[in-house]
């Protein structure tokens, strides 16, 4: 049986603490942030399968987090329930209006967050069983180690599945090449640095030959390596 993971995000320990408890009591993997910065990141390197998220944060406002989350294709689908004091019509209305899929006031009865919590992750559950990542028209099966956009195959070789694998796992960040020789290679693999760019380069011609031009998507960051990003290079 899988365990979901769920992104508590509070500034408030007591708060996180007590979510947390009753989270793992009911068979939940926790992860935990303070601030909107350190959420995203949890999120991308993490990929948690829901977060809670407070309204008042340290360094910006939930409300910005949820923005982010939504508006970006590789994360808009992530369930995210405001969990929040802020109980005033106008600030349920813009909650639920920016992407919130929930929005419960503090205080609250954990029983019913944790029904929530079951719900929303019901309804995701279809997409989780197919064991695939998608963006846009690009998809990989994890399972079968296949590769599509759209109804056509694309041709990867082992490693050039297993980079776009590892890139559309932790999007909009940047690698250093020994970054990615540890991460897709293996740490107690001996390959020079300049293999990377050779696997990058049959990977963009592999996505170039696809409709889509999704080649663009594996973006060259100057003085660091390479990244994953829907973002224009």
């Amino acid at each position: 049986m899988t365990t979901h993971k769920v992104l508590i995000v509070d500034d408030e320990l007591p708060i996180r603490d007590m979510l947390r408890m009753a989270l793992e009591t009911a068979g939940y993997e926790c992860l935990e942030a303070e601030t909107i910065d350190a959420a995203y990141h949890q999120i991308v390197d993490d990929r948690p399968d829901i977060v809670l998220l407070d309204w008042m944060l340290p360094g910006g406002s939930g409300i910005e987090l949820l923005r982010r989350i939504k508006r970006a294709e590789m994360t808009q689908d992530l369930p995210v329930i405001m969990l929040t004091a802020k109980a005033a019509e106008h600030n349920v209305i813009q909650g639920l209006d920016v992407g919130a899929d929930d929005y419960i006031t503090k205080p609250f009865a954990l029983r019913e967050l944790l029904a929530r919590i079951k719900a929303l992750l019901r309804r995701a559950k279809s997409s989780d069983d197919r064991n695939l990542l998608v963006f846009r028209d690009l998809t990989i099966d994890i399972d079968s180690r296949r590769a599509f956009v759209g109804e056509e195959a694309l041709q990867l070789g082992p490693t050039e599945f297993n980079l776009l694998l590892f890139f559309m796992s932790h999007p909009e960040r940047a690698y250093t090449r020994s970054q990615l020789l540890d991460r897709v290679w293996g740490a107690n693999i001996y390959v020079e640095e300049r293999t990377v760019d050779v696997h990058i380069r049959r990977l963009r011609a592999a996505l170039d030959a696809a409709e889509g031009d999704y080649s663009q998507l594996i973006q060259t960051v100057r003085g660091t390596g390479y990244r994953f990003s829907e973002q224009g290079g």
